[in-house]
């Protein structure tokens, strides 16, 4: 029996949502499983996956054939790496101790890598969003001053008119 590891989808339209399964490679898409060893959800950024990291190194020593998407993402959570260490274990190139060490430090890596990159789309959205504020800011201060302006116009034919309707009064008042 050929076994494959593949994504299982789910959710509603437009919205997809994945399990990552093992499944018989002549089963349907959303067919019969034979064990589900995580999900992953392409829909948030960047895309959460849940997975069982032992089982699915279980399943690929075994011999399990991913497909494409599946191995990026086994791949990406340092499945096969950690695959090709326990290749070298069993070798004798090296310990389990190192085998260890060295997956630790490529985690740590990765999750450094990950974090500058979170940091510099937050520092880019900051800067965006000041750059937006900024060009309000010139927008709403020229918005003032045609507004200051057009106040200033009217308040000068204003005073060209009361003196006329003083003149009007005083001579009312002469008059008396």
């Amino acid at each position: 029996m050929a076994t494959k590891i593949r994504l299982q989808r789910g959710g509603r339209k437009s919205y997809a949502f994945y399990s990552i399964i093992i499944a018989d490679a002549r089963a349907p898409r959303d067919g019969k499983f034979t064990e589900k060893i995580g999900t992953y959800n392409p829909n948030t950024n960047p895309a959460t996956i849940d997975l069982n990291f032992e089982r699915a190194l279980y399943w690929v020593e075994a011999g399990a054939q991913p497909t494409d998407t599946a191995r990026n993402i086994l791949s990406n959570e340092g499945v096969y790496l950690m695959k090709h260490l326990r290749g070298g274990v069993k070798k004798g190139a090296f310990d389990e101790a190192t085998c260890q060490a060295k997956f630790e430090a490529w985690k740590q890596n990765k999750e450094s890598n990950t974090q500058t990159i979170r940091d510099a789309e937050a520092k880019a959205k900051k800067e965006l969003v000041a750059k937006n504020l900024e060009a309000e800011k010139k927008i709403n201060e020229a918005i003032a001053k045609k507004v200051a302006d057009k106040k200033a116009a009217t308040e000068a034919a204003n005073v060209v008119e009361e003196p006329v309707v003083e003149e009007t009064a005083t001579e009312e008042t002469a008059a008396e």
